[in-house]
């Protein structure tokens, strides 16, 4: 019997979303000691935190790039992002097919729908070309936000007081939600249940920039068409709706390399991720390769020094009863104050 890969991704799925669900209970620890003063229990300030700041990431892996200077303010941050980028050239989307959080609770919301409904609705052509634009349009976006700056506005945003608080800014976001954001977030959630892959398929610009990368991976779904059977089970079971019977290789920047469309063929070793000079890669190797590669680059961080940020405690306590003056508000541009 044939090893299937998706058990295992679900493994590595769900541990690393209660590892996230773990680094949101110690940012509450955090910001409490923070918001009391220092009268409450101090936790340290969690450096995985920043991996949900790709804007202040990107920027600070265009300031190394150009200058050589690696970031001390959310360098864990910047680690994750370099993880994610190298996953995404040598492994295809696996990060998003295999780590990404938001992927992981967008992928239940549409088998959650297909479980309430026993399908999922599928947009036609005509709506779903446009829709797809909206995520390389938002990426263009940031894009052109980070790169058209020049080095001495860049460096001084990346000095300034709102990007050395900016994860604690998106804390209180969450933690002060309006009820217009948990409107948004209501509509999002229930158009991924009703449409397959919604924010993954049509809004994330982080997956845009993924699958651009991922045109260079070499390693690729392959089908071996002397022995497929034409059933069609493998594109039925792509969650991209890329059309996987038709292909030779699967070359789409929509493929997050779930390996479900593998694990749905019934003729042994007619689909494969595969690596150059036809070597197949079997699911639990592709999987850990992921995890490995993930896991390595953020070690390297942690083993060189270059995982917790510089800012101390005393600077946590003076700016923490800062973050709703205009200080962070407007003047997102000001050198961090003495």
């Amino acid at each position: 019997m044939s090893f299937r890969s998706q058990p295992f991704r679900r493994t590595v799925q769900i541990a690393l979303l209660l590892l996230c669900l773990w680094i949101g209970v110690e940012f509450f620890l955090f910001m409490r000691w923070g918001m009391s003063g220092g009268a409450a229990l101090y936790v340290p300030h969690p450096p995985g935190a920043e991996g949900f700041l790709p804007i202040s990431a990107l920027m600070s892996l265009r300031q190394w790039v150009e200058t050589g200077h690696l970031t001390s303010i959310h360098p864990a941050g910047l680690f994750i992002l370099i993880a994610i980028l190298a996953i995404s050239l040598l492994l295809k989307k696996g990060f998003c097919g295999w780590l990404c959080p938001v992927g992981t609770l967008s992928e239940a919301l549409w088998e959650l729908g297909r479980r309430l409904f026993r399908r999922n609705l599928s947009l036609p052509r005509w709506a779903d070309w446009p829709l797809r634009m909206l995520k390389y349009l938002l990426l263009a976006f940031f894009l052109w936000a980070v790169l058209g700056m020049d080095g001495h506005s860049l460096d001084t945003f990346l000095a300034s007081p709102y990007n050395r608080m900016a994860d604690l800014k998106m804390y209180l976001f969450f933690a002060r939600i309006s009820g217009l954001a948990i409107g948004v977030i209501l509509v999002l959630a229930l158009l991924s249940v009703l449409v397959q892959n919604f924010w993954c398929r049509y809004l994330c610009p982080y997956g845009a920039l993924l699958g651009f990368l991922s045109l260079a991976s070499p390693l690729k779904v392959r089908r071996e068409k002397s022995t497929c059977i034409d059933c069609g089970r493998c594109t039925r079971a792509c969650p991209s709706r890329i059309q996987v019977h038709a292909a030779t290789r699967v070359r789409s920047d929509e493929c997050m390399a779930c390996l479900r469309c593998v694990d749905a063929c019934p003729v042994k070793e007619t689909l494969a991720m595969e690596a150059p000079g036809q070597v197949k890669v079997p699911g639990i190797h592709f999987g850990a390769l992921v995890l490995g590669l993930f896991l390595l680059v953020c070690g390297l961080a942690m083993a060189t020094g270059h995982w917790r940020n510089e800012i101390s405690r005393e600077e946590y306590l003076r700016r923490i009863p800062e973050l709703d003056s205009p200080l962070y508000q407007h003047n997102r541009g000001q050198a961090p104050r003495e």
